[in-house]
């Protein structure tokens, strides 16, 4: 994967972008190459080495290697390359163009799998947005940063930049919090260049605060320790805060910091810093180089601006040229590939006439084999559903009919015989009707007697049975198909209450709404518990309510006793 990014010197991360500049202006950013494995990563290995150096080159070979990465679909690599890119443009203070290829960089990540990018990339769009000034937006992306950050030093750096902002915002107090928790990290006592970065601008920012806050000593402190480890960009930084700091006090001593900033500026080749110091000295030095610093100041000026207008309208004359040539390379790639296409197209022509007519020969074959395979199967399946519907009847009419002629007797002392002799004959028909396929005559007007027969037939001086809602306007639409089921499913519950429920009470109850019927089932025996099996019965039940497209819960939260609901479409 490749790398980019850059935190102060010495500091990098193998495979992750990072970079994370100084709250004092200075940013020291060397990113790191990996190990070529394509033509695109050793273009952006040298882009990474050119980087400060040939930044017009660099930028050149980024935009090449984003080219081949968006043609291997590579996401990652592309969103490195634009982070790159971002940097340089920001270099060069076309922020608003760095922003564009950072929030395009992000497009590109897949998160959480590339969320290590993301610091490097907020870092950036915070450096935009410092440089436009900002300072809200900064503040929010450097946060951004701080949170997807993992790393103990980085995450000081970041709390550095955030101090930095809020500074600027002259937000002093928070910036002075920040500062003071910084100050007292012990890892951060060991970076003796970071330490006399925060030293520095703490006792900045202290200053501006308060004009009456002591920061002389904590500002040279700073100076000494910078020079001791040749920090230039750092002591150009002091420089810039001691002139600011002597100016009411001592000006000979700001001149003298000024002039330090202005020969360092010119030593390490920063063209920005030595115009701040110009603009110091041309404001306050009264002597007679002032017209000399003027003149300077504006061809500097002058220069800078130019050398950034070449440079923003190069750099998209690149990424137009580089996207140019994509496009000429793509067409010229599509001629070639259209031709052999053409000439492909003939050789399969000509093998799929004779491949095409040997599998219709052997698709015939296997089609008649399988159409023969299918036949006998769905001839097998009539006879199994057949005999299931046989056997369903048989349960239905002969089983539940028997039993329920058995209710009748054993919950009557004094039984008609002849009533009971008729009932029996009743059942024999219908069994003969099932051998026969005899459908079942319609006899829609006595539907709501014929439940409340049903049900007073399981009642007895043991079982009360209570119905309540069984008017005939409720079953008036009902199809035969669904009256039947429906009376059959009541009369399955009712036979599985007298054998296993042990209930004393039990109670139907009859509505419809919203053109459904509803029917709730009752009883106080015990419920349903994981020693009884109901075997065919409820197992019917399902199945009947789920041919009349209707629903059933069965109530098993109720401490005694059974519920049931059943619903179905009333028409």
């Amino acid at each position: 994967m490749l790398s980019i990014i850059i935190m102060y010197a010495g500091f990098k991360f193998v495979g992750i972008f990072l970079l994370f500049i100084s709250c004092n202006f200075s940013e020291n950013r060397n990113p790191p190459a990996k190990a070529p494995s394509t033509e695109a990563d050793k273009m952006y290995n040298e882009a990474a080495s050119l980087y400060n150096n040939d930044n017009v080159k660099a930028f050149t070979l980024l935009s090449k290697a984003e080219s081949i990465y968006k043609l291997k679909n590579d996401s990652a690599n592309i969103a490195s390359c634009l982070t790159l890119k971002a940097i340089i443009l920001n270099d060069i203070g076309d922020y608003l163009s760095s922003n564009e290829r950072a929030i395009d960089a992000l497009s590109f990540l897949k998160l959480p799998r590339d969320s290590a990018y993301l610091p490097s990339i907020y870092n950036n769009l915070a450096i935009s947005e410092k440089n436009l000034k900002h300072y809200s937006e900064a503040l929010n992306w450097y946060h951004k940063a701080l949170q997807v950050s993992s790393d103990n030093f980085q995450k000081i750096t970041i709390k550095n930049n955030i101090a930095d902002a809020y500074g600027k915002q002259k937000s002093y107090p928070q910036a002075i919090n920040i500062y003071q928790s910084l100050l007292k990290n012990k890892a951060l006592q060991k970076n003796e260049i970071e330490y006399a970065r925060i030293l520095d601008n703490y006792n900045y920012i202290s200053w501006l605060e308060s004009n009456n806050y002591k920061a002389e000593e904590g500002l040279l402190a700073a100076v000494v320790l910078r020079q001791k480890i040749n920090d230039k960009s750092g002591l150009i930084s002091s420089h810039s805060h001691l002139a600011e700091y002597y100016l009411r006090s001592d000006r000979a001593k700001a001149l003298y910091h000024i002039n330090e900033k202005y020969r360092l500026a010119k030593v390490i080749k920063n063209p920005n810093d030595r115009l701040e110091a110009l603009d110091f000295l041309v404001k306050n030095d009264k002597g007679v180089h002032l017209q000399g610093y003027f003149a300077e100041y504006q061809q500097l000026n002058d220069s800078i601006q130019l050398s950034r207008d070449k440079a923003k309208n190069r750099f998209a004359l690149i990424e137009f040229d580089v996207e140019k040539k994509k496009a000429e390379n793509l067409l010229l790639q599509k001629g070639l590939v259209q031709k052999e296409y053409q000439i492909t197209k003939k050789n399969i022509l000509i093998i799929s006439i004779s491949l095409g007519t040997l599998a219709l020969i052997i698709g015939a074959f296997f089609w008649y084999k399988k159409r023969k395979q299918t036949m006998l199967l769905e001839s097998d399946n009539k006879l199994k559903e057949q005999q299931l519907k046989v056997s369903k009847k048989i349960h239905d009419v002969v089983a539940n009919g028997i039993y329920q002629v058995m209710t009748k007797i054993e919950n009557q002392e004094d039984f008609d015989k002849e009533k009971i002799l008729d009932e029996l004959e009743f059942v024999y028909e219908k069994s003969r009707d099932i051998s026969y396929e005899k459908a079942a005559p319609e006899n829609k007007s006595e539907f709501s007697k014929r439940i409340s027969t049903l049900i007073a037939s399981f009642n007895n001086e043991n079982v009360k049975t209570y119905l309540a809602g069984n008017d005939e306007n409720i079953w008036k639409t009902l199809k035969e198909f669904t009256r039947e089921e429906i009376y059959q499913v009541m009369r399955e519950l009712l036979i599985n209450m007298k054998k296993h429920s042990q209930a004393t009470l039990v109670a139907f109850k009859f509505e419809r709404k919203n053109n459904r019927i509803q029917i709730q089932y009752t009883d106080n025996g015990i419920g349903i518990s994981e020693g009884i099996t109901y075997k065919n019965g409820l197992t019917n039940t399902d199945s009947r309510i789920e041919a009349i497209n209707g629903e059933i819960i069965f109530d098993t939260e109720t401490e005694k006793g059974l519920k049931i609901y059943i619903s179905f479409p009333a028409s």
